[in-house]
């Protein structure tokens, strides 16, 4: 049987995310109708500390609609060049919303200086349009799911909201960083203007991530989900599965156990390098191996071990709730076994 570490969305929904759905009471969510659905909206923007929440069916699309709501088109959104809404969204940017990236180099921190931010910013005049946005992530996904504490949110949305710029938190695996810093989320969110959060990775859900912020702001997101295709009907009985989600929080621990005893296993291993982890995402480069991240990834698969290369000699391994101790030691076995051949 496949060990399956490409990512933590491909868990897959207990038994009793499947009951709630089957009994969820449902309406017509873009009346606002949906009892399920305004339960998980609410019990998500408290979560975070926020006023207010919308269910969206994707992170992608949750940064989407937030982007758009902050910045009028043609203004630029000041962001880490490896930055998930950056590199991975399909130039949603751009295409969704007019919009310009302008980038940095957030380094092994994963968060921006105050400094950084002071000096990539541009102001508004006659020929420029100005910076729009400052977006920030965490944990960050591209620099190995680090977690980025809050005083560096704070220092850097505070930068930004000097400029008159504000702040959109890219929290798709958010509890993963609380949980390795032992942070409550409304300290983490605490001076952000958005932030957006899936259900459906590490939490366990089968579809979803929530997009919060004011009450005014949410509601101007609504009608951008509108308008991105994500107005939906009877979405309680996917929503019912994201409440339950919540209640996965504490457990992400496991995961992020399950990380240090994947990269110490694999680091042993000749050839491979994988750095300690901060939260459940696994680094692996193998250059000293010979082998490329495809070649990598590809003796893994036929040990049935399932990964994903992430750059010429970087493979990325994540952890999550179908993934037990034991299969993590049984996938360093494998992957030894494929590298030593």
């Amino acid at each position: 049987m496949a060990i399956d570490l490409r990512s933590d969305t491909v868990t897959r929904p207990s038994a009793a995310m499947r009951e709630a759905a089957r009994d969820a009471p449902v309406g017509d969510d873009v009346y606002g109708d949906d009892p399920t659905v305004n339960e998980l909206e609410a019990a998500a923007a408290e979560r975070v500390g926020m006023d207010a929440a919308l269910y969206v069916p994707t992170g992608t699309m949750g940064n989407q609609i937030a982007a758009r709501v902050h910045a009028d088109r043609g203004e630029e959104i000041l962001l880490d060049e490896q930055a998930h809404i950056y590199k991975w969204e399909v130039g949603g940017l751009a295409q969704l919303s007019g919009l310009q990236v302008r980038t940095f180099d957030a380094g092994e921190s994963a968060v921006p200086t105050p400094e950084q931010i002071r000096e990539r910013f541009v102001a508004e005049d006659l020929h420029r349009a100005g910076t729009g946005l400052l977006a920030l992530e965490n944990t960050h996904n591209a620099r190995g799911g680090v977690a980025v504490p809050p005083e560096g949110i704070d220092a850097a949305a505070e930068a930004a909201h000097d400029l008159g710029v504000p702040v959109h938190l890219d929290g798709a695996r958010l509890f993963n960083a609380c949980v390795a810093l032992g942070v409550d989320p409304e300290r983490m969110t605490r001076n952000v203007d958005s932030v957006m959060f899936c259900l459906s990775k590490g939490l366990g859900a089968p579809v979803g991530s929530m997009l919060a912020g004011s009450e005014e702001y949410v509601e101007r997101a609504r009608r951008v989900r509108k308008l991105f295709g994500g107005g939906m009907r009877q979405a309680g009985i996917i929503a019912a599965p994201g409440l339950r989600a919540l209640d996965n929080v504490e457990r992400l621990a496991e995961d992020h156990e399950n990380a240090a005893r994947l990269a110490a296993g694999l680091d042993d291993i000749a050839g491979l390098r994988a750095p300690d982890p901060d939260t459940n995402i696994v680094q692996v480069f193998s250059e000293e191996a010979g082998l490329t991240a495809d070649e990598f990834e590809a003796l893994c698969e036929a040990e049935g071990v399932l990964a994903g290369a992430h750059g010429e000699y970087l493979t990325r391994f994540c952890t999550h709730l179908d993934v037990s101790a034991d299969d993590v030691d049984e996938a360093v076995d494998r992957i030894d076994a494929a590298v030593s051949a």
